[in-house]
């Protein structure tokens, strides 16, 4: 009798370890710095198991690219003869290819994210945003090895980026914001609604068609610029090839604002609605 009642009082201790380990708002975002480790061990992790028992490697992260911008060229350059603002046509594609393969990977990767991480998520505490998160980081790794293929590319055609590649890495930020914030959207669905394993890929897929990749958005007739800018990687991609073709592009502004604006309300929406499924993602995956 005396040891039960020696054990009564734990109870109430337990519960606020439970609090104590981040699940106060609070208390998450620090969280987030405490679990570093984690990340670092996903991210790595994801990374090498990505092109494990590959022939070629991580050589597959320029294959890809490399081919599709080749088609690209052929069917829009070639054969459409579409204009390539002054500047070779591949220079022009791949320009815009850089910051759609790495918004398309990343959502792919993210919203997948949870669900091959179910047995860690179910049996331990630590900030869910982890997961997520190094998905997009090891997009990124691909995206800065398939961006060899441009500085390539630059040597082959003797193209001299003018000062406003310096700006590049603010198109790279947003890039990274957009990619982040529809993530976060589908990693979250993902775990209630199975469906969306099946969504993703045709979004995906669809998205680089209704996306200036393999054109320039200037051929959109002027009346219909702004309601396409709808599409936020729009912005990210004109925002590219802005910074990389130099004086050869112009920036819609209008249409940039607005694309700028959306993947705000698109990464603070994400981890608004990943903040509020993640009590339930142990209960449901």
């Amino acid at each position: 009798m005396k040891d039960t009642i020696s054990q009564q009082p734990e109870l109430p201790s337990q519960k606020e370890l439970i609090i104590e380990a981040g699940r106060t708002e609070g208390q998450y975002w620090k969280d987030l710095w405490r679990y570093r480790e984690l990340f670092y061990f996903l991210a790595w992790r994801d990374i090498l198991v990505r092109y494990k028992q590959t022939a070629i490697g991580i050589a597959w992260a320029l294959i890809r690219p490399f081919l599709t911008m080749v088609v690209f060229t052929v069917v829009f350059g070639r054969l459409a003869k579409l204009p390539s603002e002054g500047v070779p046509y591949p220079i022009l594609v791949f320009s815009a290819m850089l910051p759609w393969q790495f918004f398309a990977n990343s959502l792919s990767e993210c919203s997948n994210s949870l669900i091959s991480n179910s047995n860690l998520i179910s049996k331990v505490y630590f900030p869910r945003l982890v997961v997520p998160t190094s998905a997009v980081v090891v997009s990124f790794v691909d995206f800065m090895i398939s961006g060899m293929i441009l500085l390539a590319l630059m040597i082959w055609y003797n193209f001299v980026p003018s000062w406003r590649i310096i700006t590049l890495p603010l198109f790279i930020g947003i890039a990274f914001s957009a990619s982040m914030g529809a993530g976060l959207w589908f990693a979250s669905l993902n775990v209630k609604y199975r469906d969306f394993r099946y969504i993703v890929p045709f979004i995906v897929q669809f998205g680089l068609y209704i996306s200036p990749v393999g054109f320039s958005s200037n051929v959109v007739p002027e009346n219909w610029r702004f309601i396409y800018s709808l599409n936020p990687i729009v912005g990210v991609i004109d925002g590219f090839r802005w910074a990389i073709l130099g004086g050869q592009s112009n920036l819609y502004l209008p249409g940039f604002v607005l694309s700028l604006i959306l993947v705000f309300l698109l990464l603070i929406s994400g981890i608004w609605y990943f903040r509020k499924m993640e009590r339930r993602f142990a209960d449901v995956i």
